[in-house]
Protein backbone atom coordinates (compact mmCIF):
# COMPACT_ATOMS: atom_id res chain seq x y z
CA UNK A 1 0.00 0.00 0.00
CA UNK A 2 2.81 2.30 0.81
CA UNK A 3 4.04 2.09 -3.04
CA UNK A 4 0.80 4.04 -4.27
CA UNK A 5 1.83 7.30 -3.32
CA UNK A 6 5.68 6.90 -4.76
CA UNK A 7 3.41 5.84 -8.16
CA UNK A 8 1.12 8.56 -7.72
CA UNK A 9 3.80 11.32 -7.31
CA UNK A 10 6.07 9.57 -10.53
CA UNK A 11 2.96 9.63 -12.73
CA UNK A 12 2.29 13.27 -12.41
CA UNK A 13 5.99 14.51 -12.20
CA UNK A 14 5.84 12.31 -15.67
CA UNK A 15 2.68 14.03 -16.58
CA UNK A 16 4.28 17.51 -16.00
CA UNK A 17 7.56 16.14 -18.21
CA UNK A 18 5.39 15.39 -21.38
CA UNK A 19 2.72 18.85 -20.95
CA UNK A 20 5.68 21.00 -20.37
CA UNK A 21 7.62 19.71 -24.07
CA UNK A 22 4.13 20.09 -25.81
CA UNK A 23 3.35 23.35 -25.30
CA UNK A 24 4.72 26.15 -27.98
CA UNK A 25 7.62 27.70 -27.34
CA UNK A 26 7.27 31.33 -29.74
CA UNK A 27 11.08 31.92 -27.92
CA UNK A 28 12.98 29.28 -31.13
CA UNK A 29 11.14 31.97 -33.64
CA UNK A 30 13.65 32.40 -36.17
CA UNK A 31 12.78 36.31 -37.10
CA UNK A 32 12.00 38.56 -34.23
CA UNK A 33 8.57 40.81 -33.49
CA UNK A 34 9.30 44.18 -32.10
CA UNK A 35 7.75 45.21 -29.03
CA UNK A 36 3.85 45.71 -28.56
CA UNK A 37 4.03 49.17 -26.89
CA UNK A 38 5.62 50.32 -30.85
CA UNK A 39 2.20 49.63 -31.58
CA UNK A 40 -0.97 52.31 -32.06
CA UNK A 41 -3.66 52.13 -30.43
CA UNK A 42 -5.95 50.42 -33.28
CA UNK A 43 -3.75 47.89 -33.66
CA UNK A 44 -3.36 46.96 -30.08
CA UNK A 45 -7.28 46.22 -30.36
CA UNK A 46 -6.91 44.42 -32.99
CA UNK A 47 -6.60 40.43 -33.19
CA UNK A 48 -3.05 38.73 -32.36
CA UNK A 49 -2.49 37.71 -35.35
CA UNK A 50 -2.64 41.72 -36.73
CA UNK A 51 -0.69 42.85 -34.14
CA UNK A 52 1.68 39.98 -34.45
CA UNK A 53 1.88 41.00 -37.92
CA UNK A 54 2.65 44.93 -37.34
CA UNK A 55 5.36 43.77 -35.05
CA UNK A 56 6.79 41.64 -37.82
CA UNK A 57 6.91 44.12 -40.25
CA UNK A 58 8.37 46.93 -37.53
CA UNK A 59 11.01 44.79 -37.02
CA UNK A 60 11.91 43.15 -40.63
CA UNK A 61 11.43 45.35 -43.29
CA UNK A 62 13.91 43.97 -45.53
CA UNK A 63 11.92 40.75 -45.51
CA UNK A 64 8.26 42.03 -46.24
CA UNK A 65 9.55 44.79 -48.58
CA UNK A 66 10.66 41.16 -50.88
CA UNK A 67 7.26 40.02 -50.34
CA UNK A 68 4.19 40.69 -52.70
CA UNK A 69 0.55 41.46 -52.07
CA UNK A 70 -1.98 40.00 -53.58
CA UNK A 71 -4.77 41.56 -52.25
CA UNK A 72 -5.60 44.83 -55.00
CA UNK A 73 -3.58 46.95 -52.90
CA UNK A 74 -1.02 48.02 -55.46
CA UNK A 75 -4.21 50.17 -56.90
CA UNK A 76 -3.46 52.31 -53.27
CA UNK A 77 0.52 52.78 -54.31
CA UNK A 78 1.55 49.80 -52.14
CA UNK A 79 4.86 47.78 -53.44
CA UNK A 80 5.29 45.03 -51.14
CA UNK A 81 3.59 43.14 -48.11
CA UNK A 82 5.63 45.79 -45.43
CA UNK A 83 3.43 49.06 -47.85
CA UNK A 84 0.32 46.95 -45.87
CA UNK A 85 1.59 48.01 -42.49
CA UNK A 86 4.14 50.83 -42.52
CA UNK A 87 3.89 53.76 -45.30
CA UNK A 88 6.69 53.05 -47.93
CA UNK A 89 6.78 56.57 -49.48
CA UNK A 90 7.59 58.32 -45.49
CA UNK A 91 10.89 60.61 -45.83
CA UNK A 92 11.17 60.83 -42.06
CA UNK A 93 13.09 58.24 -40.02
CA UNK A 94 9.58 58.17 -37.79
CA UNK A 95 7.32 55.07 -38.89
CA UNK A 96 4.09 56.24 -39.93
CA UNK A 97 1.65 53.26 -39.72
CA UNK A 98 -1.09 52.12 -42.81
CA UNK A 99 -3.65 51.36 -41.54
CA UNK A 100 -5.18 48.97 -44.54
CA UNK A 101 -3.58 45.36 -42.83
CA UNK A 102 -6.34 46.44 -40.01
CA UNK A 103 -9.02 44.94 -42.24
CA UNK A 104 -7.53 43.26 -44.93
CA UNK A 105 -6.92 39.29 -44.03
CA UNK A 106 -5.07 38.63 -47.12
CA UNK A 107 -2.27 41.25 -45.92
CA UNK A 108 -2.12 39.36 -42.42
CA UNK A 109 -2.02 35.83 -43.94
CA UNK A 110 0.65 36.62 -46.25
CA UNK A 111 2.46 37.47 -43.45
CA UNK A 112 1.73 34.90 -41.05
CA UNK A 113 2.56 32.82 -43.81
CA UNK A 114 5.78 33.90 -44.58
CA UNK A 115 6.44 34.01 -40.43
CA UNK A 116 5.66 29.95 -40.59
CA UNK A 117 7.96 29.50 -43.59
CA UNK A 118 10.78 31.21 -42.15
CA UNK A 119 10.12 28.99 -39.02
CA UNK A 120 10.43 26.45 -41.01
CA UNK A 121 14.02 26.99 -42.36
CA UNK A 122 12.79 28.60 -46.30
CA UNK A 123 14.62 31.27 -48.01
CA UNK A 124 13.70 34.39 -48.81
CA UNK A 125 13.57 33.02 -52.75
CA UNK A 126 11.78 30.03 -51.54
CA UNK A 127 9.26 32.16 -49.84
CA UNK A 128 8.49 34.43 -52.45
CA UNK A 129 7.83 31.65 -55.08
CA UNK A 130 5.51 29.84 -52.41
CA UNK A 131 3.44 33.30 -51.69
CA UNK A 132 3.11 33.67 -55.48
CA UNK A 133 1.69 29.94 -55.69
CA UNK A 134 -0.75 30.25 -52.51
CA UNK A 135 -1.86 33.82 -53.47
CA UNK A 136 -1.68 34.79 -56.88
CA UNK A 137 -5.48 33.58 -57.11
CA UNK A 138 -6.46 36.70 -55.30
CA UNK A 139 -5.58 39.22 -58.05
CA UNK A 140 -2.03 40.65 -59.27
CA UNK A 141 0.98 41.11 -57.66
CA UNK A 142 1.75 45.15 -56.07
CA UNK A 143 5.50 43.93 -56.65
CA UNK A 144 6.80 45.95 -59.67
Amino acid sequence: MKKLPVILILVFFLTGIVISGCSSNTASRNFRLAPADNLPEEVLGAPKTVQQSYQFAIENPQILKEIPCYCGCGSMGHTSNYACYIKDDNSSDDLVFDGHALGCSICVDITQDTMDMLDQGMSLSEIQVEIDSIYSAFGPSNKP
